[in-house]
């Protein structure tokens, strides 16, 4: 483990760089070129691989049972994510002991420590540091929270958005030794919000490289441009009037979507239970448990694109949470309504 001199980390020489996009996009090539790049500038980069750091089964589905034995499928990639975050905001708090990744944290310690390796100096040694976070980040919520890091620690923040087509990445992805599923990058498609500065001011600093060819060398030189004044203008922990509106947009967004899921999940029990209730056979049982949690992760993702979208947000005005959480409820009832007695009927 690693028990060496780190190197000091000042508030304002160090960068955070997400690089985003759909995987098989080129994210993890760019992040070696940029490396190769970063120690010409005299900046010590290192790459946070989240494929890496996080182990296999934090994506996987786990079945489990509610109170009246309804199957539904849950993940804890969202907490490995924290951990990852944390374990960087730890190496920027300590500049003597090179943190470890703690054991409880989930993260595989060995991926972190060949991460921080590469931020390691001599004594007295400060050039600018480059973390570069290698993931889809296909959520802005996902990519705020890196906004918010940087932030706390007056860090630069920068995005590089890979733009690749689909066939491309698909292509890409069945050379691999270790594929993503085809499924998984064809539903990541429809969730993917690439950067947006016109509407998240937070995202001013970011660029967009079309990845389905070679990136070329000017591409490089913009990404190393970005870093560059990414470090020369590191954000401050003070928010403008209209940051924090879209910040209250985003808090109020996942307080619908979650109580509205929980709603939902009453809905489905019931719904099951009327199936059973109805004698509906097993193996049509286990296809509506099915056909609903698609449904319920389907409408839960609309609904959170509508509030971020659509939905008009005064910061001075309040939106009536409950209200909007009875009517969607009312809604997603009424698909469930359809499914089950499709199921029931079809028995």
């Amino acid at each position: 483990m690693a028990t060496e001199e780190a190197v000091s980390v000042s508030r304002a020489s160090a960068c955070l760089c997400v690089l985003c996009g759909l995987p098989a996009a080129g994210k993890s090539t760019l992040a070696r070129r940029i490396l190769s790049t970063a120690a010409q500038h005299g900046w010590r980069a290192t790459v946070v691989p989240y494929d890496d750091l996080i182990p296999e089964q934090a994506f996987r589905t786990k079945v489990v049972e509610d109170g009246v034995n309804l199957q539904e499928m849950h993940t804890e990639w969202k907490s490995h994510r924290q951990a990852v975050l944390y374990c960087i905001e730890q190496f920027l708090q300590k500049s003597e002991i090179l943190p470890e990744a703690p054991s409880s944290s989930g993260i595989s310690i060995a991926a972190w420590d060949q991460c921080t390796q590469a931020l390691m100096g001599p004594k007295g040694l400060k050039p600018p540091l480059v973390f570069l976070l290698d993931d889809n980040f296909y959520y802005p919520s996902m990519r705020y929270e890196v906004c918010q890091l940087a932030r706390k620690y007056s860090l630069g923040f920068c995005q590089v958005y890979l733009q690749c087509d689909l066939e491309s990445c698909i292509s890409r992805n069945q050379s691999r030794s270790q594929p993503v599923p085809t499924e998984v990058i064809l539903e990541m498609v429809k969730r993917l919000e690439s950067p947006n500065p016109q509407k998240n001011s937070w995202e001013i600093n970011s660029i967009t490289l079309n990845s389905t060819g070679t990136v070329s060398k000017s591409d490089i030189q913009r990404v190393m441009e970005l870093i560059s004044s990414a470090l020369s203008n590191p954000l401050s922990m003070g928010e403008d009037n209209k940051e924090q509106k879209e910040a209250d947009r985003l808090k109020c967004a996942n307080s619908v979507v979650h109580q509205a899921d929980q709603a939902c999940r009453r809905l489905i029990s019931e719904a099951m239970k009327t199936a059973r209730e109805n004698q509906v056979p097993p193996e049509r049982m286990r296809s509506l448990a099915a056909q609903l949690s698609e449904s319920k992760a389907t409408f839960l993702h609309n609904l959170r694109k509508h509030f971020l979208n659509d939905v008009p947000f005064i910061q001075e005005e309040e939106i009536n949470v409950e209200h909007a959480v009875k009517r969607a409820a009312e809604i997603f009832n009424d698909d469930l309504k359809e499914i089950l007695s499709r199921i029931i009927n079809d028995k």
